[in-house]
């Protein structure tokens, strides 16, 4: 069993590489590959898609590793390889981001990625620190957030959110004067706008059941 968490220099995976490898020890999740090779990517049990920064830059960077993209959508969209984005990486799952420029993203959960415009002017952006998720009733059955209650908190650091189409591909949502869209999925795709790498006991839970997941 391979994870590869797909490395596109979109941002320091040091963390993300330590979470996955403990998890992975802990639950039989098998072998943890930090590459940015599409052979590797290929090859993957699971597709892992970080990022950190402004989305155009992101998905530009991904577009230059000559295959890199390719390989991860066949993988996806084709064979059903289950897949994580993790901040930006989630974001490029939707059909555009409107960061400085409009951006085509891959367009597998259809929506757009905007500012984020708290309705209370005294909370700041980037919207940043720990917050209480709210599941929603799809995230409560999904095997990926098995263990995680509304109320449980993951830390977040972004200024653009996630407006997602179909509500029933949100599962979980926080509030900052307004609902943040936390962690999307549909099929054997999932998102999660936090990083779970830096959100303690709830984010290594969702690594590990990330890391289970047979689809």
């Amino acid at each position: 069993m391979l994870t590869v968490l797909v490395d596109y220099d979109s941002g320091n995976l040091h963390s993300a590489e330590k979470a996955f490898q403990r998890m992975a020890l802990e639950v039989g999740g098998g072998d943890v590959l930090v590459s940015s090779r599409p052979e590797d990517v290929v090859r993957a049990d699971r597709i892992v898609l970080p990022g950190d920064g402004a989305f155009p830059a992101c998905r530009r960077a991904l577009g230059s590793y000559g295959g890199l993209f390719e390989a991860i959508e066949d993988s996806v969209t084709r064979r059903a390889v289950p897949f994580l984005g993790i901040c930006v990486g989630m974001q490029m799952m939707a059909t555009w981001g409107r960061e400085y420029t409009d951006t085509k993203g891959f367009d597998w959960i259809a929506g757009e990625v905007v500012k984020i415009v708290p309705a209370d002017p005294t909370l700041k952006v980037p919207h940043m620190g720990w917050n209480d998720l709210i599941v929603s009733d799809q995230g409560q059955a999904h095997p990926v957030l098995a263990g995680l209650a509304t109320g449980d908190h993951t830390y977040f650091v972004h200024s653009y959110h996630f407006r997602v189409t179909n509500p029933a591909e949100r599962l979980a949502h926080v509030d900052y004067a307004g609902d943040i869209t936390a962690i999307i999925g549909r099929d054997t795709m999932v998102g999660m706008q936090f990083h779970p790498e830096k959100s303690q006991a709830n984010g290594l839970r969702l690594i590990g059941n990330f890391l289970r997941w047979a689809p």
